[in-house]
């Protein structure tokens, strides 16, 4: 027992600072409490160097519910390095507030959150790793106690509990077909089960994690919550959540779904178009930034759904695992930038920040085109592999749909870009936020050092055994 907490210290680090920030919240005075933050930051910078160290685990801890692989360690790394980045630009806005313990602590939640939804290797610890993926960000969505921070958390709330709901109905057809609710045993016991009644319980199982990757149907909040919540909460739900849950499919599907007679590839192949389709269309002519991050995410999804579908192939898990820490800093310096300049809320009020701020405009074309997929940023190699993963996977006309949705999606992220590198000196004035400005920098680079290093990144993600690969 004592070895298998050594190898859960990235999770212990995440829970532990959590419990002891909520307590040293509860005595020091306001003017002090950056020291929660402080502490929470060093707890992701030790508990990402315990990832590193462990990385060549391949076991399972209590009773085979928690997986412990290649797949956990990423979403672990991913994890811990998003919350450093939401930390950094979410300052401004928590710095000396009287529930800045608080919102340090719910973000540590989610984030745990996150990481046990892509280890969960039991349906019972995959739903209770949702819950607690879910419920810390609902509070913090409606953190500023506005009217769209709240309507866009009632939002969230509601679907989120239907679906959960809805979740824990497969859940229960699953246990009934496969009489366990522990993956290796699912994977010997549903294959003899009725087609049609698997079929129904998968489906229902995983609108859960589905409705935390903002996937279609279950997407329509992500626009609300990116407008309404504040931009570091936007970027923190939009993109942690997404780590997890999307290995939590990967992992279901692979496993106990892959030697049964449901029809999964095709369901996530439709789900995937579905999903680029729709956020992209929907995205086109949206002028307020923030919901146009929203669907950006929606359609960033249904790229990550691709590598899903081609789950059984050589290269699905390590080109998934790839895209998700591309995605991940690239979405975050895009909401980095909209929280430095909290000010400009459509594209024509970023026009001529090229002019005043010509690092942050820099930033934001680096981290839009990378969203794109433009080379040689970090997306463009997680999409390249994505796409060839896809294609070896017999899903041709899935690649031929998502390159049509990459080049259509070009269309929306230069109305925003257009403005931002014109010079004619409109928005000029808009003052940056300092510590979002810096968060922006660094993902930016990161993103660019992304895509000549994604050979050494396919290579530590794809290496050790494991059973998704």
């Amino acid at each position: 027992m004592l070895t298998q907490l050594w190898l859960l210290l990235p999770e212990l680090l995440l829970t532990g600072s959590a419990v002891l920030g909520l307590l040293l919240g509860s005595f020091l005075p306001r003017r002090r409490q950056w020291l929660v933050r402080a502490l929470a930051f060093s707890s992701c910078a030790a508990g990402a160097v315990a990832a590193v160290a462990f990385w060549g685990e391949h076991t399972t801890v209590f009773e085979g519910a928690y997986a412990l692989d290649v797949a956990t360690a990423t979403v672990r790394v991913a994890v811990l390095g998003s919350v450093a980045l939401v930390l950094a630009l979410a300052a401004p806005g928590v710095r000396g507030d009287r529930r800045e313990t608080e919102f340090v602590v719910l973000l540590l939640l989610g984030a745990l959150g996150a990481v046990v939804l892509a280890g969960a290797n039991d349906l019972l610890l995959l739903a209770a790793a949702y819950l607690l993926a879910s419920v810390p960000l609902y509070a913090l969505t409606a953190f500023a106690k506005d009217a769209p921070g709240t309507e866009a958390a009632m939002k969230y709330y509601l679907m989120g509990a239907l679906l959960g709901v809805i979740m824990l109905f497969g859940l229960t057809v699953l246990l009934g077909l496969g009489r366990s609710t522990a993956y290796p045993l699912l994977a010997q016991t549903l294959p003899g089960s009725a087609t049609a009644a698997l079929a129904t319980g998968a489906v229902l199982l995983l609108a859960g994690p589905l409705f935390k990757a903002g996937a279609v149907p279950a997407h329509f909040w992500v626009p609300d919550v990116a407008e309404g919540a504040k931009p570091s909460v936007a970027a923190l739900v939009t993109t942690i959540p997404k780590l997890g849950a999307i290995v939590a499919v990967y992992r279901f599907v692979a496993e106990p779904l892959a030697a049964t007679g449901v029809d999964w590839r095709m369901l996530l192949a439709v789900l995937a178009t579905a999903t680029m389709t729709l956020g992209n269309l929907a995205a086109f002519f949206q002028d307020n930034v923030r919901r146009l991050l929203g669907y950006s995410t929606i359609s960033q999804v249904g790229y990550l759904l691709m590598a899903v579908a081609a789950a059984g192939t050589a290269l699905a898990l390590p080109s998934l695992l790839l895209y998700l820490i591309a995605y991940a800093v690239t979405n975050l310096g895009a909401f980095a930038v909209v929280a430095a300049v909290p000010a400009a809320r459509t594209v024509g009020d970023y026009r001529g920040l090229a002019r005043s701020r010509p690092w942050l405009a820099l930033s934001l074309v680096v981290c839009l085109l990378g969203l794109v997929g433009t080379p040689p940023t970090g997306v463009f190699a997680g999409k390249l592999a994505v796409f060839t993963a896809a294609f070896e996977a017999g899903l041709g006309w899935l690649v031929v749909v998502a390159v049509v949705n990459t080049v259509a999606s070009l269309f929306y992220y230069l109305r925003w870009v257009a403005p931002a590198v014109s010079r004619d000196g409109r928005g000029s004035a808009v003052p940056a936020a300092a510590w979002p400005s810096v968060t922006a920098y660094v993902a930016a680079v990161v993103s660019l050092a992304l895509g000549p290093l994604a050979g050494l990144l396919l290579t530590a993600v794809g290496a050790g055994p494991s059973p998704l690969s």
